[in-house]
């Protein structure tokens, strides 16, 4: 006589499956949310820097920036805004801001807007315009 048993997956089995997978992604999400806002402020670095090379070998007298140089990325959605500020007593000369744009997914990140000047002064601002601690000029690490 032939038996009808079937091979399959029991239920338990797959609520066991799935709660391995919650536990495995609960714990992967922080991580890869990291990575992701740390490509954001990579782009953003290399945006100031692509910008002050443009500003140098142009005139330092420009008023705005050119589009494709005034966003990081450079094409696509913006996720920071580049700004071309004016020359004062400490900035030799012109400053780059590039500042999270307020919908995106780096609005509430802790390094803030990033400055640099024709100087090659690095430096980070708080939304309130104030200085970032020094901490996080990890900020402007790329490794």
């Amino acid at each position: 006589m032939k038996s009808n048993r079937y091979n399959a997956f029991t239920l338990l089995e797959l609520v066991i499956a799935l709660a391995v997978a919650a536990i495995v992604a609960a714990f992967a999400m922080p991580g890869w949310s990291a990575q992701i806002a740390r490509g954001h402020r990579i782009d953003a670095v290399a945006a100031l820097y692509r910008a002050a090379q443009l500003v140098d070998t142009q005139s330092a007298s420009m008023a705005l920036l050119p589009t494709g140089f005034d966003q990081a990325p450079p094409t696509g959605t913006p996720v920071y805004r580049l700004r071309l500020m004016p020359a004062d007593d400490s900035n030799g000369g012109y400053a780059l801001v590039a500042d999270p744009v307020e919908a995106g997914p780096m609005r509430g990140d802790a390094c803030g807007a990033f400055v640099l000047d024709a100087t090659g002064a690095r430096s980070n601002r708080a939304a309130g315009s104030g200085v970032v601690p020094a901490a996080t000029q990890m900020c402007w690490r790329d490794r």
